[in-house]
């Protein structure tokens, strides 16, 4: 019985260990307040389809988060190997939520919510405003 715990709970560490926000991440989706709470109509679903199969996106909003702490986010263009706009920023995870520091001060910045947290997917919501959500696919 003791080795069926301590094998449950090696698997429950490495499965914790292995979802971790450190890496690359690009963001999927973003919704504000207002977002969140108009409901489309029938034609606007349709009509967005449409735009959507027809235009094709060349940028892409990246968020990497280094093992030190401290990260980076920007705007990055098909066959630029550099972003655009990058802005620095230190970071720290409190259990379920993570926190944007100043990196002079240590006060924390911004808080966010960790909703869900896979080994491909990122989704958090603004501590503040629960109805405020992002959503990020690992790219590397």
């Amino acid at each position: 019985m003791k080795n069926v715990i301590a094998f449950i709970l090696t698997v429950a560490a490495g499965q914790a260990w292995a979802q971790s926000v450190v890496g690359t991440w690009q963001q999927t989706d973003s919704k504000t307040c207002l977002q969140s709470q108009m409901k489309e109509s029938d034609t606007e679903k349709e009509l967005e389809g449409m735009m959507g199969s027809h235009a094709a996106s060349t940028v892409a909003k990246l968020i990497v988060f280094k093992k030190d702490g401290s990260g980076q986010e920007g705007i990055f263009s098909v066959g630029k190997k550099k972003g655009s706009d990058l802005t620095p920023f230190q970071y720290k995870v409190s259990g379920q939520e993570l926190q944007f520091v100043d990196k002079k001060s240590g006060m924390i910045t911004q808080r966010f919510v960790i909703e869900e947290l896979t080994e491909n997917s990122l989704k958090i919501h603004d501590a503040m405003k629960e109805c405020e959500s992002k959503s990020f696919v690992r790219a590397k």
